[in-house]
């Protein structure tokens, strides 16, 4: 964030400022200027990676899963989280928005940085008082041991009495305060890395609960895949959503215009305000009904906002298509002027996924790090943060390879820079056919997937089956010395 502040305070980190009305006649940066810009946004995407994942999980490993009320507590702690997420957000798509169009970029961007910097102050102090699980070594590791055992051992069948696979004893698990987990028959296959076949090699033998833990981790994939396409609906927001808006009458009164980057501040306050509705009536009035702690279970509050991005894209390729349908009256396609229809049009779109974000974006993360093994919670909630950069990347894919074939064989294309002359209707109509096939692919694995038991279900179990090996022992050594 400093070197991005840099890059456009310091005369030589910015390029000259231009007031062409033909940009293409500014002189354009050079590349100090250029590689300064892109290294501070690199950067801070690198810095971001190592930073969401796991600043979630501290948060979230805070609450004791043993203290029922501190469990209850963490039911609501992710709706509160991407509550003080959002809140963030709309600030900065607001109040800094406006600092960066009307006072300057160096102020834009200096605000934050020292936002930034209170911030790690602020987390350092609280570091001594915050509960730290002790590192358990690379998950990746983990995982690849149990892939390469079951791959070494691809002919060796599998017992039929699970009590024959590889564990340790429970007495392990209980002294490093870790979780024992029993053998599923799901993806039974891995349940070969801890077949006995007399190595101890590591690479060739697995502990159970090692081949569960990346059980776990392997069976959210299907989930992580079904989640790429919503997130491609997120980069609407801030791209084609807000383009549009540059071509409508952006006026309130006579004097104030409305910035269109300032129409993604509507998304913030719907979820806001959905996030509190749903926290505080819709879980207390769904429990009554479903006895579960939550309302609904994760899948289904992600699926509530899968259908709502359906919703979404249908109304914005009928919105798209009124907006053409007056450009076209007043005769200004071709010039590429403003359309005489207000900027409020849009807002529809902007509120629905507001509400969409409310439930799959916090089901999504909650989900990821739930469902994720104990040992591996950064690791789970990096699957949430993954799909965001897949779908960022899959947005451009689509945009460019859309806007390529849509100008074939004479056409004059989908998306084009004159949105008046583009048929962004029939882009988001496309949208709207992936979303549902995503959608009934995202219903398929959902079916299927099967929920972990919960950690502390689980080390009731561990707790009772201890003092039953106990009361067995002093039974025996009883009998001996009787």
């Amino acid at each position: 964030m400093i070197v991005l502040t840099l890059s456009v305070s310091l005369a030589g980190l910015k390029p000259p400022p231009c007031k062409d009305i033909n940009i293409q006649d500014c002189r354009k940066a050079s590349t100090l200027q250029l590689g300064a810009f892109f290294a501070a946004l690199y950067t801070l995407a690198v810095g971001t990676g190592g930073t969401k994942p796991n600043i979630l999980t501290i948060a979230a490993d805070q609450f004791d899963d043993f203290e029922p009320k501190e469990k209850a507590h963490k039911f609501s702690f992710f709706n509160w989280w991407m509550f003080s997420i959002f809140f963030g957000t709309l600030l900065g798509n607001t109040a800094l928005v406006y600092i960066q169009d009307d006072v300057g970029w160096a102020l834009g961007y200096g605000l934050p940085t020292l936002g930034l910097a209170i911030s790690i102050v602020i987390f350092l102090a609280g570091t001594p008082f915050y509960r730290h699980k002790k590192p358990t070594g690379s998950p990746f590791t983990r995982m690849a041991k149990v892939i390469v055992a079951t791959i070494r051992k691809w002919n060796v069948p599998l017992p039929t009495d699970p009590r024959e696979l590889y564990e340790l004893d429970l007495e392990a698990y209980a002294q490093k305060g870790k979780y024992m987990i029993g053998s599923t028959q799901n993806l039974r296959f891995f349940n070969k890395a801890a077949v006995k076949t007399g190595s101890t090699n590591p690479w060739m033998l697995c502990s159970v609960t090692q081949v569960e833990e990346t059980k776990q981790m392997l069976a959210m994939i299907p989930i992580l895949v079904a989640m790429f396409v919503p997130s491609t609906m997120l980069a609407q927001i801030n791209t084609l959503f807000v383009k549009q808006g540059t071509t409508l009458d952006r006026a309130i009164g006579s004097s104030f215009k409305i910035p269109p980057a300032s129409l993604t501040g509507f998304v913030t306050l719907s979820m806001l305000v959905c996030v509190v509705l749903y926290d505080r009536y819709f879980v207390r009035i769904t429990r009554r009904w479903t006895k579960n702690p939550r309302g609904i279970t994760l899948l289904q509050r992600m699926g509530i906002g899968l259908v709502i991005h359906i919703i979404i894209m249908v109304i914005a390729s009928f919105t798209e298509r009124y907006r053409l349908s007056v450009a076209k009256d007043h005769g200004i396609v071709e010039k590429g002027q403003q359309v005489p229809l207000t900027i409020f049009i849009l807002l529809p779109q902007f509120v629905l996924m507001g509400t969409a974000d409310a439930f799959l974006e916090v089901a999504k993360i909650e989900f990821f790090y739930d469902q994720a093994p104990e040992s591996m919670k950064s690791l789970g909630t990096s699957y949430s943060m993954t799909t965001l950069g897949v779908g960022n990347f899959l947005s451009s894919f689509l945009l460019s390879t859309v806007s390529d074939k849509t100008k074939r064989h004479g056409h004059k294309g989908w998306i084009l820079n004159n949105l008046n002359v583009s048929h962004l209707d029939y882009y988001y109509a496309f949208f709207a056919i992936l979303n549902v096939l995503n959608f009934v692919f995202f219903l398929v694995v959902a079916k299927f997937y099967v929920y972990k038991t919960e950690v502390s279900d689980s080390m009731e179990v561990l707790t009772e089956e201890l003092k039953v090996m106990r009361l067995r022992a002093s039974a025996q050594e009883a009998t001996v010395a009787g």
